[in-house]
């Protein structure tokens, strides 16, 4: 898998000066070095481009990388509101967004993320894309927490969901969050108001379409 991987980020996203910035001040300041894969992000990129999404809610800032691969999806157009746990994070994350240009059009509520939905729930904001990368053992909760705020044929995108390919080979040492990710793929893979698929780039990334309504 990381084979494939590697050759993947090596053909179609090597990394650019932006994103490497972002990745040396996530290790300056000691913040865990987990953001989204280059080709994930590419990927991200991409599908908010197709979708044509203008407003974003992402959950879990990190330091801004994931947040930069959103923001270009949307060029000048767009906005991207972040749900991050701790507010040393979202600062990073804020600045980094600056540098990339994108620092008018992000916001940032910190605290739990649940009660960040449920604060954008009761102002009546919509969100026509969303991208889930936070603590797993609340993958679903989010994912329920999506539905209320999201527009009709809203995407949905969740990371981290193949658990370093542990949900699917059990030769694999599994990780604390293995058992979360097998219930919550099966969640999105049979959930009535959702179309689904994984697509095992990265550390697997599900893509989840809001029906009509």
């Amino acid at each position: 898998m990381k084979i494939v991987n590697d050759y993947i980020d090596h053909v179609f996203q090597p990394e650019d000066d932006v994103l490497e910035e972002v990745k040396r001040s996530i290790t300056e300041h000691g913040m865990p070095e987990i953001s989204v894969s280059p080709s994930a992000g590419k990927l991200l990129t991409m599908l908010v481009q197709m979708n044509g999404a203008e407003k974003v809610l992402e959950i879990g800032a990190l330091g801004g990388y994931s947040g930069i691969c959103l923001a270009r999806g949307f060029g000048d157009r767009g906005e991207l509101v972040s749900l991050e746990l701790k507010e040393s994070f979202a600062e990073v994350a804020r600045e980094n967004l600056k540098k990339a240009g994108f620092g008018s059009q992000v916001s940032y509520l910190t605290g739990p993320a649940l009660e960040g939905m449920e604060t954008l729930q009761a102002r009546e904001e919509r969100f026509d894309f969303f991208f889930i990368d936070a603590d797993k053992g609340n993958y679903a909760n989010y994912l329920e927490g999506c539905l209320p705020i999201a527009k009709s044929g809203a995407i949905i995108v969740a990371d981290n969901v193949l658990a370093r390919g542990s949900v699917a080979d059990e030769s694999v040492e599994p990780k604390s969050y293995t058992e979360d990710m097998r219930k919550f793929n099966q969640l999105v893979a049979d959930h009535p108001e959702l179309e689904s698929i994984l697509i095992p780039i990265g550390d697997g990334l599900t893509v989840s379409r809001v029906k009509k309504r």
